[in-house]
């Protein structure tokens, strides 16, 4: 795949004695490569239980592209999910992606010294969620979890098999979701101009009120007397939509409309429909047949055994990933009764008068 110029594929192995096992294997496809630099700046990262007879763990990156769907980055097979392991792949996704331009020049704009603050705590204390600027609609890792469900019999294969079928998977989608795109003919993608119009329908309900160069006084009916500002000029509310999501907010809308402008410079270039086609510009090539491949005899030379198995841990194994604290946080659901309304009891149990 490397030869013919479709990724970027890397393979590590370690050395027990005389011997040479296989430990890693990390792949991101040309496609991925080159449609990033059109896609949101945010990755979600995770790892997924193989479930082989060599089992291991799957590690993906993804992204979203301008509709809102899964765009996949980088996968890799590693032995378990450990420090080392992580370390690995992130080194790796790195030498393929690089570093998108200008990003932390963006963060410096709004004060020097968050640059080198933020160098300096190190990258784990970063999190998504007290970001307060540009989430770009990520908070959660809930693309990760739907290719998880994509893959889930995939990840009873063989590795080779596993990798090819992540390829063959990835071809597919590309060839799908460019034909989507090139029959889309709104300025936005599908979700975001979804979301646009739901906003233009609530901005009718406003009206505009002192008028200060680029900055509009909003009064909403919607939750007793509010007022909003919106700065045009900064793309900022003071409801945190518009700046959080960057897309114009109801509020937003209304002032545009005011002042008889349009949206489109208003948004993310990420949501556009120009960057979709861009983003799938590049087509996943299918490999020509086993035969035909044009392998170095290097490679030819080499003999790597399978991963050595560690020894059965005991108890029941482990068929499920350990949830974040905000997955388990979100699952906690309250049982309610509605012959009275009250929670931690339901209609059958309720011994209070109902509801009139």
């Amino acid at each position: 795949m490397e030869s013919q110029g479709k990724g970027f594929i890397v393979f590590e192995r370690e050395s027990k004695a005389a011997d040479y096992y296989f430990l890693y294997a990390f792949v991101a496809l040309c496609t991925s490569i080159s449609g990033w630099q059109h896609c949101r700046p945010v990755v979600v990262v995770d790892g997924t239980f193989l479930k082989s007879a060599y089992r291991g763990i799957m590690l993906t990156a993804r992204t979203m592209d301008a509709t809102g769907t899964i765009f996949p980055l980088a996968y890799a097979v590693v032995d378990s999910e450990n420090d080392a392991s992580w370390k690995w792949f992130f080194e790796q996704f790195k030498e393929a992606y690089g570093e998108r331009p200008s990003m932390m020049l963006k963060i410096e704009e709004v004060d020097p010294r968050v640059k080198s603050y933020l160098y300096d705590i190190g990258y784990h204390r970063w999190s998504r969620v007290h970001a307060t600027v540009n989430r770009t609609f990520t908070m959660t890792s809930n693309i990760v979890e739907s290719l998880n469900v994509v893959t889930k019999e995939a990840r009873e294969l063989p590795i080779f098999d596993l990798l090819e079928y992540m390829r063959t998977l990835l071809e597919r989608w590309t060839k799908e979701k460019l034909l989507k795109a090139m029959g889309t003919f709104t300025y936005l993608g599908y979700k975001f101009n979804k979301e646009l119009d739901d906003n233009n329908t609530l901005s009718q309900k406003l009206r505009v009120g002192s008028m200060r160069a680029s900055t509009y006084h909003i009064h909403t009916m919607l939750d007793g007397v509010k007022w909003y500002i919106v700065c045009l000029e900064n793309k900022k509310c003071s409801c945190g939509q518009f700046q959080l999501d960057e897309l114009p907010c109801a509020h937003a809308l209304a002032a545009l409309r005011h002042r008889n402008e349009t949206y489109e410079n208003y948004g993310s270039p990420y949501y556009t429909r120009k960057s979709l086609l861009l983003t799938y510009e590049m087509p996943v090539n299918p490999l020509p047949d086993e035969s035909k491949w044009d392998v170095p005899q290097h490679i030819l030379d080499e003999v790597v055994k399978p991963h050595a198995r560690d020894k059965r841990r005991p108890g029941k194994p482990h068929k499920e990933r350990y949830k974040t604290f905000d997955e388990i946080k979100s699952k906690k659901y309250k049982v309610s009764c509605g012959n009275c309304g009250g929670e931690g009891h339901n209609k059958r149990t309720c011994k209070n008068a109902p509801n009139l």
